[in-house]
């Protein structure tokens, strides 16, 4: 789907769809408890349609109630491995890829995932190399990956004890491990073998296992220790408001559109909150630089507010960017050399120079953000601004373009 919007400042107040890192989490520490749980506030995004497939296909029960909650039937006091039996799709959904390979493994000792878009590219070398140095069996042959524990039936795939790999790559390896060894029979650490980066989407991790009576805690800035035989137990909890989609209503605002964004919680475990402080650095004029290794989800509306400001604003240690659903280095400095900015991306780093923007033609590179990206650039462009493929939304927040129209967005279908 292609889309037109004519330049119109928005106007009104919009509350964000709940926070999509949240809901796997919650969805996930749900469907390992031995009982029922009911969670309330979970949007219905690409993404979390991706963990509620795969967590069925696991053994997890999942039913929608009337009011919009879920209904979460768990896998049961601890683990007992079935055979398996199921090919695990992820969507485009990174987060659920990481997240469930030590769990499924934990639960079918062996398991294949596949997903579609770039999601099988993109880096899984931190597992690669500690499962198989743990002795699991790892094959990634035409889309499919499998992974094998090696153990027969009834036995665990995984041993308690020591599990080390970087944390510069993603923390959702780390918390993919946090859902799985605390269900070993012995005690484990975590440890990062690099400075720990995105620890804010580890503490939201740690909230969801508390929240199913499960322990972990801090030896020190890098090292986890996460006591082994504990059982997950039913719970209930609501989805909070996702303070990353709403850096783009801060875009908008920015960019002298009128939205108020309410339903936010300001003591959030959420690190992409940090909006709020990063809006008031780039209204002030001048050089800024910006370091997003802690919110990579940000750099979209971020760049946007930077390529109007007064100043040069250089985004750095943001290597991981490149392999999101798109080169993301790439596709942001390209969406705003389409509406008539200027940047230029680095191996690590964005750098954008404020001024005008005209309009133009955008391709979303199948995106999400980077769609939402070039519709809030548009309330600040001169012209008419086109987005090639503007469905890919849906992967994170479906009613984008409703709430986009009412708000008072001019936008067209071509």
């Amino acid at each position: 789907m292609d889309l037109q919007i004519i330049p119109k400042k928005l106007s009104g107040t919009v509350t964000p769809p709940p926070s999509k890192s949240q809901a796997h989490r919650l969805l996930i520490a749900a469907a390992l408890s031995g009982g029922v749980s009911v969670l309330h506030g979970l949007a219905e995004s690409q993404d979390i349609q991706a963990t509620r497939r795969c967590l069925s296909a696991l053994g997890a029960g999942i039913e929608d109630l009337p009011d919009g909650a879920l209904r979460v039937h768990g896998l049961g006091h601890g683990i007992v491995m079935a055979p398996p039996y199921a090919l695990l799709d992820c969507g485009e959904s990174g987060s659920t890829l990481r997240f469930l390979i030590p769990v499924a493994l934990l639960v079918q000792g062996e398991a294949s995932f596949t997903g579609r878009g770039r999601l099988m590219e993109r880096p899984l070398k931190p597992y690669e190399d500690l499962f198989r140095e743990k002795g699991v069996a790892w094959k990634l042959e035409d889309n499919v990956l499998t992974v094998n524990g090696g153990r027969g039936y009834d036995a665990l795939a995984l041993d308690s004890g020591a599990y080390r790999l970087p944390g510069n790559v993603s923390s959702q390896f780390f918390t993919g491990l946090l859902f799985a060894l605390p269900l070993l029979n012995g005690d484990s650490i975590l440890v990062s073998t690099t400075p720990l980066e995105s620890r804010d989407y580890l503490e939201m991790t740690r909230q969801a296992l508390a929240a199913a009576g499960v322990t972990t805690r801090w030896a020190d800035e890098n090292t986890l220790c996460v006591p082994g035989g504990q059982a997950y137990q039913p719970f209930t909890a609501t989805a909070e408001a996702d303070w990353s989609q709403a850096g783009f209503w801060y875009a908008a605002d920015f960019l002298d559109s009128q939205v108020e964004t309410r339903g936010l919680d300001p003591d959030s475990a959420q690190g992409d909150k940090v909006v709020s402080e990063l809006y008031w650095k780039l209204a002030r004029p001048g050089d800024a630089e910006i370091d997003v290794s802690g919110c990579p989800d940000l750099l979209p509306p971020l760049a946007v507010m930077a390529a109007v400001r007064s100043g040069t604003t250089c985004f750095t240690n943001a290597a991981r960017l490149r392999m999101k659903e798109s080169d993301r280095l790439s596709t942001t400095a390209a969406a705003l050399a389409a509406l008539g900015g200027r940047a230029e991306e680095g191996p690590d780093f964005l750098t954008v120079h404020g001024g005008p923007l005209t309009g133009g033609t955008v391709d979303s590179a199948n995106d999400h953000r980077i769609a939402m990206m070039a519709a809030i650039a548009a309330t600040g462009c001169t012209g008419p601004v086109t987005i090639r493929g503007a469905e890919c939304v849906q992967k994170s927040y479906p009613d984008f373009w409703e709430v986009y129209r009412s708000l008072g967005g001019d936008i067209h279908v071509l």
